[in-house]
């Protein structure tokens, strides 16, 4: 979709924002092709991730993550770049911040949902404009009620799945380990007494992302 035109705060803090992915780019790439010097310039985050549970490999690994989805939501929209906060812990990502439509919420968790190595997907962004948004009590209900039953379901793992309801559309996004997994979360989600469709971005485990 073309770019909004920014105001001169947000151009700036869309520079420096960028500036800063560049940078992460560059340190991960060299790290990951084994250069000490590269490992070194990491700092003192490296050094506290090797001495941690959670260890140096899977801090990196959330730190490729986290930059190919700033990436992604830099080509995506310019707002979504500097709009939401990623925080990306042993492949969980967890969305911060303010956007202006539900749509662009929504667009969050499916870009985030595309990414290799993302095994759930929390969004706490907040939506700016509730102008558009003809019930949200409803709209909360069903996707409160429809994550209730994915918990109770059996052979279905809810927490591989996203649920967005805006205006009574249910937008689920996520990985389902089989097509019959799919189609249950699927079925689940028509059952909702508040949806009046529902919009199926879930993707089967062969994990063909990038």
């Amino acid at each position: 979709m073309p770019l909004k035109t920014m105001s001169p705060k947000a151009s700036s803090l869309f520079s420096v924002k960028s500036i800063m992915l560049q940078m992460m780019v560059v340190l991960l790439g060299l790290s990951l092709s084994g250069c000490v010097g590269a490992v070194a310039g990491v700092g003192a985050a490296a050094v506290a991730a090797g001495n941690t549970e959670k260890g140096l490999g899977t801090s990196i690994s959330d730190g490729v993550i986290r930059v190919k989805l700033a990436d992604r939501f830099l080509q995506a929209d310019a707002s979504l770049f500097t709009n939401v906060s990623v925080s990306v812990n042993d492949g969980a990502v967890l969305l911060t911040g303010a956007v202006e439509q539900p749509e662009h919420k929504v667009e969050a968790t499916q870009l985030a949902w595309q990414t290799r190595g993302v095994i759930e997907v929390i969004n706490e962004i907040e939506v700016s404009d509730k102008s558009s948004i003809k019930d949200i009590a409803k709209d909360l209900a069903a996707a409160a009620q429809l994550r209730a039953k994915l918990i109770a379901e059996q052979g279905v793992s809810s927490i591989n799945f996203s649920v967005d309801v805006v205006n009574g559309t249910v937008f689920l996004t996520g990985i389902a380990s089989s097509e019959e997994e799919m189609n249950t979360v699927v079925a689940l989600a028509r059952e909702l007494r508040f949806a009046t469709n529902v919009v199926n971005y879930i993707r089967i485990s062969d994990d063909d992302r990038e």
